[in-house]
């Protein structure tokens, strides 16, 4: 029998910037045991270019990428998801919808890197990467398989506490 393929979503208001970054990551990390999908509660309706820039200089795959509600998760057909991740605070304050399956969520959030204007927007996108690349991978050492429901929340709620967690992220 084929191994799960585990789907996870990363929310953002704007889906422009931090959901892009960890679907990317999560994708790349994940190697064929994950597919990540990101949205956005008000999507901006493109992706940030230096998110883009910064992505693809990284050597993550970009192709398809756009920024897109979350409401597009919910047409017949869709995924089901296995793990939801907010990683702005403002999406984590939202209501969102019911999804299928009661995935299991947890906050994730850090500093908007589109907020940094001038020189110091790629050094933020830089940061941005690096935080929810750790974060990530620390997911990806969880034994997702045979951990119980307690003990996960529990694991997903630290990782959202790591380095680089925004205000919101500690509660």
């Amino acid at each position: 029998m084929p191994d799960k393929i585990y789907n996870v979503l990363f929310l953002c208001t704007g889906n422009s910037a931090r959901s892009i970054l960890g679907e990317a990551v999560m994708n790349k990390l994940g190697a064929g045991r994950f597919k990540a999908y990101s949205a956005g509660s008000q999507p901006k309706g493109e992706v940030h270019p230096m998110a883009l820039s910064v992505l693809n200089g990284m050597g993550y795959d970009t192709t398809g990428m756009y920024s897109k509600s979350w409401s597009e998760f919910s047409k017949p057909g869709s995924p089901e998801f296995d793990f939801i991740f907010t990683v702005c605070d403002s999406a984590a304050g939202e209501t969102c919808p019911v999804w299928i399956g009661h995935p299991m969520t947890a906050h994730w959030g850090i500093e908007d890197p589109a907020a940094v204007e001038g020189e110091g927007q790629r050094d933020a996108f830089l940061q941005a990467l690096r935080y929810l690349t750790n974060r990530i991978s620390l997911f990806l050492t969880l034994p997702i398989a045979s951990i119980d429901e307690m003990a996960m929340k529990q694991k997903l709620k630290e990782i959202g506490k790591a380095e680089g967690a925004s205000s919101g992220a500690s509660a």
